[in-house]
């Protein structure tokens, strides 16, 4: 697994945070890591992206933007109202082969879902992980409505013949409610592929150093981290 593309079930679910835990583990496990951020959105030139956030909770990975584009929008929205050129799931791919070239993983993270458009012509994160033949992790939430949204993305990724390598949730809270602990049960169930991780709430803000040293915790071996799945669920169910 050189690359592997990383979408959410929909936008604010972890998924920024996710990726740089994937990054961090693999880095600690000696790997040389690249970020791609296929379209970054709401970002004005010179402001730091999500892959910049990536870096500084991670450590030393390579970062790099396929587009970038000022408003909060999807990234086909967005490029038309900046009058600016979209961009197309052929330059994502090319883009992560080149850094596969260099690096021993690359962790490519989407916009959004797997299905938001990139251009006029309809394409998404799911045409640019076709070209690549590449894995795919969805990084969903923990509570009420997960359930739906992670099945209909690892529907539309058997569609399609591509591997969902897993689910990892984004943020599992302090204090999870009946939905929240019902679902680490469900999520495997209906996205037919296992969880591989949990990253605490408000993993985002720890310090870097600690981000760093929590990482391999909050994922599986898959993942180069040492979290155990089982053992999760049977605290989640008490």
């Amino acid at each position: 697994m050189s690359v592997l593309v990383i979408t959410g079930t929909g936008t604010e679910v972890g998924k920024t945070v996710a990726t740089a835990a994937v990054a961090a583990a693999a880095v600690a496990a000696g790997r040389s890591v690249a970020v791609l951020k296929a379209a970054q959105t709401g970002v004005g030139p010179g402001e730091p992206g999500d892959a910049q956030e990536v870096a500084r909770l991670a450590g030393p990975v390579t970062t790099a933007e396929v587009a970038r584009y000022p408003e909060p929008l999807a990234p086909g929205t967005a490029a038309r109202r900046a009058g600016l050129p979209p961009v197309h799931p052929h330059q994502v791919a090319e883009a992560a082969a080149k850094l596969a070239t260099e690096h021993d993983l690359v962790l490519v993270e989407g916009a959004g879902g797997l299905l938001v458009r990139f251009d006029e012509e309809g394409g998404t994160l799911a045409d640019a992980a076709e070209l690549l033949r590449a894995p795919v992790l969805v990084v969903a939430s923990a509570g009420l409505g997960t359930l739906n949204t992670t099945e209909l993305t690892a529907r539309e990724l058997r569609g399609r013949e591509l591997e969902l390598l897993g689910v990892v949730i984004g943020s599992w809270p302090d204090s999870p409610d009946l939905a929240s602990r019902c679902n680490v049960a469900d999520l495997p169930e209906v996205s037919g592929a296992p969880l591989l991780g949990a990253l605490p709430e408000g993993a985002g803000s720890l310090a870097p150093a600690d981000f760093r040293a929590g990482a391999p915790g909050w994922l599986a071996s898959r993942l180069d981290g040492v979290w155990d799945a089982e053992a999760f669920r049977e605290r989640a169910a008490d």
